[in-house]
């Protein structure tokens, strides 16, 4: 497995310093590089995804959080019912039309970090083997 990213190069290291713990004190989580900021993942399944927009780049991403940037998001597994309410909550939250059953939030500088924290362990549970859930629940 990875350990974790030495230096996330388009991440602000503040915000995958407050990440970090949150997604990897989950069981058999562990965090990548990923083709545009940092992933987290569990066995071979992405449950986070951080990175960020600059001049419209990369551009699914800045038309799914209605962004040029400069803006930090972070994406996440999402249960259908949960991805309606955070549609109808609006800002920070957008959902990605390529992944059907994820969601996404820009993190501004008032983000909920108790949020992010469920949001992330939501997703986690989402796409771990039930055993690995049953530790976290």
């Amino acid at each position: 497995m990875d350990g974790p990213v030495a230096e996330p190069a388009d991440v602000p290291s503040e915000v995958v310093d407050r990440l970090r713990p949150l997604c990897l004190g989950l069981p058999e989580a562990y965090e990548q590089a990923a083709w545009v900021g940092v992933r987290w993942r569990v066995r071979q399944h992405t449950f986070a995804h951080v990175l960020t927009i600059e001049a419209g780049w990369p551009p699914a991403y800045a038309r799914a959080a209605g962004t040029d940037g400069p803006a930090t998001v972070l994406t996440f597994r999402c249960p259908g019912s949960e991805r309606d309410e955070l549609r109808s909550r609006g800002e920070p939250f957008f959902l990605p039309e390529w992944w059907p059953n994820a969601a996404g939030m820009r993190l501004d500088s008032d983000v909920d970090w108790a949020e992010v924290a469920e949001l992330l362990t939501e997703s986690y549970c989402a796409l771990a083997p039930k055993k690995l859930v049953r530790l976290v629940r």
